[in-house]
Protein backbone atom coordinates (compact mmCIF):
# COMPACT_ATOMS: atom_id res chain seq x y z
CA UNK A 1 0.00 0.00 0.00
CA UNK A 2 1.19 3.50 -0.82
CA UNK A 3 1.29 6.29 1.74
CA UNK A 4 1.25 9.99 0.95
CA UNK A 5 2.61 12.16 3.75
CA UNK A 6 2.02 15.90 3.57
CA UNK A 7 3.74 18.68 5.45
CA UNK A 8 4.09 22.44 5.39
CA UNK A 9 0.65 23.75 6.27
CA UNK A 10 0.04 26.36 8.90
CA UNK A 11 -1.17 29.84 9.69
CA UNK A 12 0.02 32.79 7.63
CA UNK A 13 -1.04 36.38 7.09
CA UNK A 14 -2.53 37.49 3.80
CA UNK A 15 0.22 38.17 1.30
CA UNK A 16 2.49 35.59 2.86
CA UNK A 17 3.86 32.32 1.52
CA UNK A 18 3.80 28.65 2.41
CA UNK A 19 5.35 25.59 0.81
CA UNK A 20 3.58 22.25 0.96
CA UNK A 21 5.38 18.96 0.46
CA UNK A 22 4.04 15.48 -0.19
CA UNK A 23 6.15 12.34 -0.25
CA UNK A 24 4.90 9.02 -1.57
CA UNK A 25 6.26 5.76 -0.24
CA UNK A 26 5.35 2.10 -0.41
CA UNK A 27 4.81 -0.60 -2.95
CA UNK A 28 4.30 0.89 -6.41
CA UNK A 29 5.69 0.61 -9.89
CA UNK A 30 5.15 4.14 -11.06
CA UNK A 31 3.39 7.42 -10.36
CA UNK A 32 1.78 9.35 -13.18
CA UNK A 33 0.06 12.56 -12.18
CA UNK A 34 0.52 14.08 -8.73
CA UNK A 35 -1.54 16.97 -7.53
CA UNK A 36 -2.95 19.11 -4.78
CA UNK A 37 -6.60 19.52 -3.98
CA UNK A 38 -8.24 21.65 -1.34
CA UNK A 39 -11.48 21.65 0.55
CA UNK A 40 -12.82 24.61 2.47
CA UNK A 41 -15.55 24.18 5.11
CA UNK A 42 -18.90 23.63 3.46
CA UNK A 43 -17.41 23.40 -0.01
CA UNK A 44 -16.52 20.61 -2.39
CA UNK A 45 -12.97 19.43 -2.85
CA UNK A 46 -11.37 21.18 -5.81
CA UNK A 47 -8.22 20.76 -7.85
CA UNK A 48 -5.56 23.35 -7.07
CA UNK A 49 -2.70 22.15 -9.25
CA UNK A 50 -1.42 18.98 -10.88
CA UNK A 51 1.78 17.86 -12.55
CA UNK A 52 2.45 14.83 -14.74
CA UNK A 53 5.56 12.68 -14.60
CA UNK A 54 6.71 14.55 -17.70
CA UNK A 55 6.39 17.91 -16.00
CA UNK A 56 3.20 19.23 -17.60
CA UNK A 57 1.23 21.36 -15.17
CA UNK A 58 -2.36 22.42 -14.70
CA UNK A 59 -3.65 25.09 -12.30
CA UNK A 60 -7.00 26.29 -11.07
CA UNK A 61 -7.72 29.77 -12.40
CA UNK A 62 -7.90 31.12 -8.86
CA UNK A 63 -4.25 30.28 -8.13
CA UNK A 64 -2.57 30.94 -11.48
CA UNK A 65 0.37 33.27 -11.10
CA UNK A 66 0.51 32.75 -7.32
CA UNK A 67 1.05 29.01 -6.82
CA UNK A 68 3.70 26.80 -8.39
CA UNK A 69 3.67 23.02 -8.41
CA UNK A 70 6.89 21.08 -8.84
CA UNK A 71 7.99 17.51 -8.55
CA UNK A 72 11.04 15.43 -7.71
CA UNK A 73 10.41 12.20 -9.56
CA UNK A 74 13.29 10.26 -8.06
CA UNK A 75 11.96 11.00 -4.61
CA UNK A 76 8.29 10.62 -5.51
CA UNK A 77 7.74 14.01 -3.98
CA UNK A 78 5.53 16.88 -5.05
CA UNK A 79 5.64 20.45 -3.81
CA UNK A 80 3.26 23.39 -3.87
CA UNK A 81 4.78 26.82 -3.44
CA UNK A 82 2.02 29.22 -2.47
CA UNK A 83 2.73 32.94 -2.69
CA UNK A 84 0.54 36.00 -2.25
CA UNK A 85 -1.85 33.98 -0.14
CA UNK A 86 -5.39 35.24 0.32
CA UNK A 87 -7.97 34.47 3.03
CA UNK A 88 -9.97 32.57 0.41
CA UNK A 89 -7.07 30.11 0.10
CA UNK A 90 -7.90 28.87 3.58
CA UNK A 91 -8.69 25.16 3.36
CA UNK A 92 -7.47 21.66 4.02
CA UNK A 93 -5.01 20.75 1.29
CA UNK A 94 -4.77 17.15 0.12
CA UNK A 95 -2.07 15.46 -1.92
CA UNK A 96 -3.15 13.06 -4.66
CA UNK A 97 -1.16 10.60 -6.73
CA UNK A 98 -2.19 8.39 -9.66
CA UNK A 99 -0.30 5.20 -8.99
CA UNK A 100 0.51 2.02 -10.90
CA UNK A 101 0.46 -0.90 -8.49
CA UNK A 102 2.52 -4.05 -8.60
CA UNK A 103 -0.48 -5.82 -10.08
CA UNK A 104 -0.54 -3.34 -12.97
CA UNK A 105 -3.62 -1.54 -11.75
CA UNK A 106 -3.91 2.24 -11.76
CA UNK A 107 -5.54 3.85 -8.76
CA UNK A 108 -5.65 7.15 -6.87
CA UNK A 109 -4.08 7.56 -3.46
CA UNK A 110 -4.75 10.45 -1.08
CA UNK A 111 -2.89 12.01 1.78
CA UNK A 112 -4.51 12.85 5.09
CA UNK A 113 -4.48 16.56 4.43
CA UNK A 114 -2.73 19.58 5.86
CA UNK A 115 -4.49 22.71 7.03
CA UNK A 116 -3.71 26.11 5.56
CA UNK A 117 -5.18 29.17 7.25
CA UNK A 118 -4.69 32.65 5.84
CA UNK A 119 -5.61 35.52 8.12
CA UNK A 120 -6.69 38.90 6.81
Amino acid sequence: QVQLVESGGGLVQAGGSLRLSCAASGNMLSINTMGWYRQAPGKQRELVAAITSGGSTNYADSVKGRFTISRHNAGNTVYLQMNSLKPEDTADYFCNAHILSGTLRWYDSWGQGTQVTVSS
